[in-house]
């Protein structure tokens, strides 16, 4: 009984043309299987609806194609190669949307080929690992709450190479130029940093002794940003 769940339900000599129960139940159990991913990757993370909905239904729509080509290596290749064109999104995802992506056509292209027990087992497998990482935290940085991007407004005739040198000595672990450009006539200087503080409780003194230094122009201190075009 337990060996016949992972057998492939196309898997008999004389066969060549799908059932509609049979293909109903490839259908029913993608959908489900893209339920289940969806469900995963929402969890405590952030995304929109329209991805949801798509990844929902990727399974799916990979399920019914596999099906169709199936025993037809002319199609077949044909097929990979239009999912090679394929762009699911019209701004590049970030890694773990592109693997979430891989994931669910990976199950609809096993529920395809009629291996519903093995496309079930993958996907649980697949989405506890996922959810197992999403709730530890794994590859989460410790301290990236304390990585800032500073912007400090000063004019024209303050040295901006040395005079906040020693503030942020004091305050900083880490503390990197990331742009310099003028405004207001070229009477001011608009400076932006990558930061990193030594101590979160201290951001407000920080702020105020730069303020000394700058003769109280706009400053600004920010959650440092993180691209998520990028891998």
């Amino acid at each position: 009984m337990l060996s016949n769940i992972f057998t492939g339900i196309f898997d008999t000599t004389g066969e060549t043309v799908i059932a509609v129960p049979q293909f109903i139940l490839c259908i029913v159990v993608s959908l489900m299987i893209g339920a289940f991913i969806t469900w995963v990757y929402t969890y405590k993370s952030r995304y929109t609806a329209s991805f949801a909905i798509t990844l929902a239904m990727l399974p799916a729509v990979v399920c019914i194609v596999i099906m169709m080509v199936n025993g037809n290596v002319g199609a077949g290749v044909a097929v990979a190669g239009t999912f090679s064109l394929v762009r699911f999104r019209s701004v590049p995802g970030t890694a773990k949307e592109i693997g979430t992506i891989f994931l669910a056509m990976a199950a609809g292209l096993i529920a395809g080929m009629g291996y519903l027990g093995f496309a079930v087992l993958f996907s649980l497998i697949m989405g506890l690992v996922m959810l197992m990482l999403n709730i530890t935290g794994f590859g989460t940085h410790k301290k990236a709450t304390n990585d800032k991007t500073l912007k400090i407004t000063i004019p024209e005739d303050l040295n901006y190479g040395e005079v906040f040198d020693d503030l942020f000595e004091q305050y900083l672990t880490r503390c990197e130029v990331i742009a310099v450009k003028t405004s207001n006539m070229g009477s001011l200087y608009k400076l932006t940093y990558h930061i990193t503080l030594k101590d979160q409780k201290q951001e407000k003194k920080f702020i105020d002794e730069l303020r000394c230094r700058n003769g109280n122009l706009e400053i600004s201190i920010m959650q440092q940003e993180v691209n998520v075009n990028e891998l």
